[in-house]
C-alpha cells in the first residue's frame, strides 16, 4: 500500500495531469482561434437583456459599459426583478437620457420557478433582435465587446456562444472560489471532442456572457423551459447540444470582467447554490470528482511533507517533483489566460481545499432543501445516485 501510494499512484497521477495539460492548451488554442474571424459586412440587431435584483452597486456600471458599445444596431433591456434596494432607482435616473435603455418590470416569479430564469424568460418576450445577448448585471464591458463577441458567433456559425470573463476577487473567499469553476470547465471539457460530438455531457456555459442566435433559443424553449434548474446557463448549453446545435466558446477575458461576489459570506453562499446543481444533482459523479481533485493535488504534497519531516517514505524525489511541476502547470496556464492573478494560482492546493468544503456544503444544503438565493428560497430539487 505504501508503494502504490508514493510511487504507483504518483505515476498515475503525473499520466492524468499531461491528459489533462494537453486538454488546457488544445482549449486555449480554440477558444483564442474563435476571435479571428473578420467582421461581418452588416451586424445582426442584437437584444442585450439583463436581470437584475437588488444590484444598487454594480447596476451603473454594469449599464453604462453597454451603453457605450461599439456596435451599430442593439437595444439594451433591463428588467428590475423586484429589487428591494435602489437598482430601479438607479435605472430610471440613467434612461432618462438615455433612450436606447428600456427599463422592464419584473413579475412575480411562479411557483417552483427560480427568480433569474423568470427573469431572463420575461426579458426574452420582449426582446426584438435577431440575437439574444444575456449578461449579469454585475458585468463590466469594453466598448469593443459586443462587436467582437457577434463576430465570433458569426464567423463560427455558432448558435449559441459563450466565454469566461475575467473575474474581480478581493476578499479571500472570492479568490479561492471564484476562479475555480471556469478553471475546472477549462481543464476537463475537451472543446475539440464537445465540438465533434455535442454530447451534453461535454457542455460549457458561463451565465454571464451568453450569446444566442434568436430562433435556436427559442427551438430550445429558452429561459421558459429551465423552470427552477439553479444552473441555468449549463442547462440552456446542455439543450442546445442535444438538439445537435452548434455551441462555441470564446476568449472574452480582455472584454468582459465581473465582480460575482463582493464578500467571503456571498461566495461562499453562491458556491453552496451552484456546485451540486452543476453536476445536475448527480451525487456519485459529483463525490468521486472533488475527491479526486483532492487527492491529484493534495498527495503528492503530503508526501514530499512526509519526506522532508524524515519519515522514511522511499518515494522518488523527480517522480514528485514532476507530479508537483505539473500541477502548478495546470493552474498557471489557465489562470494567465483567464487574466486572474498568477500568485494565486501558487495557493491551488488551498483553493482545492476550499471548493471541497464548500461541495460538502453544498451536497449537505441541497438534499437539506436550505437553499435560497437573494432572499427567495430554492425548491429542493431531485438527485440521483449517478
Amino acid at each position: 500500500m505504501v508503494h502504490y501510494l508514493t510511487h504507483d499512484l504518483i505515476i498515475h497521477l503525473i499520466i492524468f495531469q499531461a491528459v489533462v495539460l494537453l486538454i488546457i492548451l488544445s482549449n486555449i488554442f480554440i477558444i483564442h482561434r474563435s476571435r479571428r474571424h473578420r467582421s461581418p459586412s452588416v451586424f445582426p440587431l442584437v437584444s442585450i437583456l439583463v436581470p437584475a435584483r437588488n444590484e444598487e452597486s454594480n447596476i451603473a456600471g454594469c449599464i453604462q459599459s453597454l451603453l457605450a458599445q461599439d456596435y451599430p444596431s442593439f437595444e439594451l433591456l433591463v428588467l428590475d426583478d423586484q429589487s428591494e434596494d435602489g437598482t430601479r432607482a438607479i435605472l430610471e435616473k440613467i434612461a432618462e437620457n438615455q433612450p436606447g435603455l428600456r427599463v422592464l418590470d419584473g413579475a412575480p416569479p411562479p411557483s417552483g420557478q427560480v427568480g433569474k430564469n423568470w427573469a431572463c424568460s420575461q426579458l426574452a418576450q420582449q426582446a426584438q433582435g435577431e440575437l439574444f445577448f444575456f449578461t449579469d448585471a454585475d458585468t463590466l464591458h469594453q466598448p469593443r465587446a459586443l462587436r467582437a463577441i457577434v463576430t465570433a458567433l458569426l464567423g463560427e456559425q455558432a448558435d449559441f456562444l459563450t466565454g469566461f470573463p475575467r473575474q474581480e476577487v478581493h476578499t479571500w473567499g472570492e479568490r479561492l472560489l471564484v476562479p475555480f469553476f471556469s478553471w475546472a470547465l477549462l481543464s476537463f471539457i475537451p472543446l475539440a471532442v464537445a465540438y465533434r460530438l455535442r454530447l451534453p455531457v461535454l457542455s460549457v456555459a458561463v451565465g454571464q456572457v451568453m450569446l444566442f442566435r434568436r430562433d435556436p433559443y427559442l427551438a430550445i424553449g429558452g429561459h421558459a423551459q429551465t423552470s427552477a434548474s439553479i444552473v441555468d446557463d449549463l442547462l440552456l448549453a446542455r439543450q442546445i447540444q442535444a438538439a445537435g446545435m452548434r455551441g462555441r466558446v470564446a476568449f472574452v477575458a480582455d472584454l468582459i470582467s465581473c465582480w460575482m461576489y463582493h464578500s467571503n459570506r456571498e461566495a461562499v453562499h453562491g458556491f453552496t447554490k451552484n456546485l451540486f446543481a452543476a453536476f445536475n444533482f448527480h451525487l456519485l459523479p459529483f463525490l468521486f470528482v472533488f475527491l479526486w481533485l483532492a487527492v491529484m493535488f493534495w498527495e503528492p504534497l503530503i508526501i514530499l511533507l512526509v519526506m522532508l519531516f524524515g519519515q522514511g517514505l522511499q518515494a522518488q524525489v523527480h517522480e514528485l517533483v514532476a507530479c508537483l511541476g505539473l500541477s502548478l502547470l495546470l493552474w498557471l496556464i489557465p489562470y494567465a489566460d483567464m487574466q486572474i492573478p498568477l500568485w494565486l494560482a501558487c495557493l491551488y492546493p488551498f483553493t482545492i481545499l476550499a471548493n471541497d468544503v464548500v461541495a460538502i456544503r453544498s451536497l449537505w444544503h441541497t438534499l437539506g432543501g436550505h437553499l435560497s438565493w437573494k432572499g427567495r428560497g430554492i425548491p429542493r430539487p431531485p438527485w440521483r445516485w449517478l
